[in-house]
């Protein structure tokens, strides 16, 4: 299931969108699940990172499709712009946000379903990526956990360290443990969750990261610790 966005305030376009849509599900056997909105404003309102594809119109009343697709990129990394516009002139500004592209209205359903055939090509590579959802005051972001090197406990929220920065997200530690176990994160202290991708190494008090960093191992979880990245190294 691939969930697209329409965020497109004519609504003849919204149903144009949905005719071509539901088109391309029936000659290329995919599915998708839709959602309209008729504003940037509607979609970045308590914005939540679950979509992969997002149809933007640029010229809205409210907030533009340029700054809504801003807006979202804060949030959401991976997910696909595709810009719906009267005029070509907004297309090297889409490149600041990476837009896949842009379609011309009055929309053609070959440059249409050629451009879809783009974004459905990507999101079947990203299938073996796994993501998490991190609660944030500006909305829902959505992160790879590859991307994760190790969350750490802080009160009642949580410090998300990652290759693009850290990140403060509301807890508590035992909800993400529980999410991201499956895929190859440990405890190595009571304050501290790591990504077993990223160990380089164990010293006796601390736990080395090819980042350079190193997290305190605590005496009563080394063992649990040492024996969750042997599984993790395949013995």
């Amino acid at each position: 299931m691939i969930k697209i966005a329409i965020v497109e305030d004519e609504m003849e376009y919204v149903e144009t969108l949905k005719g071509y849509l539901a088109r391309y599900e029936e000659d290329h056997s995919v599915s998708f699940q839709l959602q309209a909105f008729t504003d940037g404003l509607d979609i970045v309102s308590d914005y939540t990172a679950s979509y992969d594809i997002i149809l933007l119109d640029i010229q809205m009343k409210y907030l533009n499709g340029m700054k809504t697709a801003q807006k979202i990129r804060e949030l959401d990394e991976d997910v696909i712009f595709i810009f719906i516009t009267s005029s070509s002139q907004f297309a090297v500004e889409g490149y600041t946000v990476d837009a896949l592209g842009y379609i011309l209205k009055p929309v053609p359903y070959l440059s249409f379903s050629q451009i879809l055939n783009k974004a459905v090509g990507r999101i079947q590579k990203r299938q073996a990526i796994h993501y998490i959802n991190i609660d944030r005051p500006e909305g829902t972001m959505r992160m790879s956990t590859d991307s994760v090197y190790y969350i750490e406990s802080q009160l009642h929220h949580v410090l998300i360290h990652t290759d693009k920065g850290n990140f403060v997200a509301s807890g508590p530690m035992k909800r993400l443990e529980e999410n991201l176990k499956t895929f190859g994160f440990a405890k190595c202290h009571n304050a501290y969750l790591v990504n077993l991708k990223h160990v380089t190494g164990c010293l006796p008090s601390d736990v080395l990261l090819f980042s350079g960093e190193q997290i305190p191992v605590s005496r009563s979880r080394k063992k649990s610790f040492m024996e969750c990245l042997a599984e993790y190294m395949g013995g």
